[in-house]
């Protein structure tokens, strides 16, 4: 039995590791590096697709290989039917800075950049716009406990579902230690940091579609009913169930069908961050 557990702890760490990064690489949320060639020139930028608007500037910086280069930002509010307004970066040294503006929180911009020299012009990113969201500063301790507590509830998720697959008994025991988990990270310290980056507590169902917010539900549905049916009686299936379910649901990319501003309104509601496309 303790070799059966041994390997559980190994399984449950690789697959939590292995969902952590495929959603890191897809999510919404993470720097663009975009490279492009201008002039014989290789460039290399990182286009910010979430800021912290309390904090510092979002700052976009080009490093200039050639004295007379210039850049512009081109924006505009996300959704909106809006012309797109310009900017044109600073000239400070060997590089291009420019501040991209600040909006409230869950408010988004859609942008690109122009870059020119003489006559000779390229739009970077036009025919894809970043999209980039901004949100108010979370305090540390708040997200710490946040990330601290969801990703060991998908830790325990895992090595309880291989408890359950080996039929070792104590796969009770952590179902319930995984239930506390979730409602800790996602029902309690993922609220209170939704309230500081956004402004509301919750906007999953039944208040709205935050996709974040619904996962953690889902989740928590299954993994109740798995602890609850199984507290008399051995029913391994249902943990199999809850953890194959959390396992999917929290390989789902993070924020991308997230809280978005209606600039038109301003009420905060629930929007796609940005297009299929712009993933890659």
């Amino acid at each position: 039995m303790k070799g059966k557990t041994i390997i559980s702890i190994i399984l449950a760490i690789l697959l939590t590791a292995g969902a952590v990064f495929y959603q890191r690489m897809t999510g919404p949320t993470y720097t663009k590096e975009v490279s492009f060639t201008f002039n014989d020139q290789s460039y290399q930028l990182s286009l910010p697709r979430s800021h912290s608007n309390n904090t510092t500037d979002c700052i976009l910086k080009i490093e200039r290989k050639e004295l007379t280069l210039s850049a512009n930002l081109i924006y505009k509010k996300f959704p909106t039917d809006k012309a797109f307004d310009t900017i044109p970066f600073n000239r400070e040294g060997d590089v291009l800075t420019v501040v991209v503006p600040s909006q409230p929180p869950a408010g988004k911009l859609q942008y690109y950049i122009q870059v020119y020299n003489g006559t000779l012009s390229t739009d970077v990113t036009k025919d894809s716009p970043v999209v980039i969201r901004f949100k108010g500063n979370v305090p540390t301790h708040w997200l710490i406990a946040h990330i601290l507590f969801i990703f060991l509830a998908m830790l325990l998720s895992n090595f309880t579902g291989f408890l359950a697959i080996f039929g070792n008994y104590k796969f009770r025991v952590f179902g319930m230690i995984t239930l506390l988990s979730l409602i800790l990270g996602g029902l309690v310290f993922g609220p209170i940091v939704q309230k500081y980056a956004f402004g509301v507590f919750w906007s999953g169902i039944p208040f709205g579609f935050d996709l974040t917010d619904n996962k953690t539900l889902i989740s928590f549905i299954f993994w109740i009913v798995a602890v609850i049916y199984n507290m008399k009686k051995e029913r391994p299936a249902l943990v199999i169930i809850a953890a194959i379910v959390t396992l999917i649901i929290f390989s789902i990319p993070h924020s991308l069908f997230g809280s978005q501003l209606d600039h038109a309104t301003g009420h905060i509601t629930t929007g796609w961050i940005l297009s299929l496309p712009m993933f890659f």
